[in-house]
Parts: structure tokens; sequence; C-alpha cells
């Protein structure tokens, strides 16, 4: 399994994200925390990207289309986790917290490490969601398109 498009559709998830942070970071939305799940449309671009690729070069077996699309939802999650952890240190650590959403994890007054790991449990979850929501969509399409 070549990790080539793996990596570069987790590279595409984690740059998507990334801007979509900074602008809704730049218009004083990042307190909305219905704005901040629709990253989960970045999981999905990514992972069908790579399911695309996958059944273009005829590769129709489950179980490694699974595994390939799991690493792009993994790598794209864990770059998005690090550059979130990367940017809350830079823009003055754990007192940018105060900032971001309240009602996101957490009671109490987390560290920047707690926030991300939070943030890496909750991404990590919804992203296997993706992979197994895409898997099924592109189980039913390559079926269909047998008939």
């Amino acid at each position: 399994m070549k990790i080539a498009k793996e990596l570069s559709n987790g590279i595409i998830i984690f740059v998507g994200i990334g801007i979509y942070f900074l602008i809704i970071e730049f218009f004083g939305l990042s307190h909305l925390l219905f704005l901040k799940m629709l990253n989960t449309l970045f999981v999905f671009y990514g992972v069908n990207r790579t399911l695309q690729a996958n059944f273009a070069s005829g590769k129709s077996g489950y179980v490694s289309n699974l595994l390939s699309a799991g690493i792009t939802a993994i790598l794209g999650v864990v770059l998005s986790v690090g550059g979130l952890l990367f940017y809350i240190y830079l823009r003055g650590g754990d007192s940018y917290l105060d900032t971001l959403s309240k009602d996101f994890l957490f009671g109490g007054k987390p560290t920047a490490n707690q926030y991300c790991i939070g943030v890496l449990f909750e991404g990590l979850a919804s992203a296997l969601i993706v992979v197994f929501v895409s898997m099924q969509y592109w189980r039913i399409k390559t079926s269909t398109a047998d008939l």
C-alpha cells in the first residue's frame, strides 16, 4: 500500500481545516461551536479523494480501502490537532483558551495540552465515523455500478 495519496490527502485535510479555522478566527466567530463542527466536511473531502483514487486504480478490497481511508483521516486529524496546539501557544498558551468556545468538551479551565488531547479524541472519533460512512457510500456506489 502506497502512503503517498493518504499523506497528500491528510495534508489537504490539515490545510483545509487550518485555513477554515483562521477564517472564522479572523471574523471573530471562533466561539460558535456549530461552525467548528463543519470541519468534518474537510475530512469527508480528503477521505473521499483517497477512496476515489483507490477505486480508479482498481483497488476494490474493503479492508485495504478501509485502512487507506482510516490512515488519511487519522493523519488529517493528528496534523490538525498539532497545528491547533502550535497556534494556541503562538497566541499566548493557556490564556488564549479563554477565547475559545466554553461549551466544547470541558468544564473548568483546561490547559492547552488537555484541550488538544480532548480535541484529538473527539477528532479521531468523528474521523472514524466519516471513514465508515464513506466506505458505505463507496460500497453502495460501486455495487450499483456493477449492475
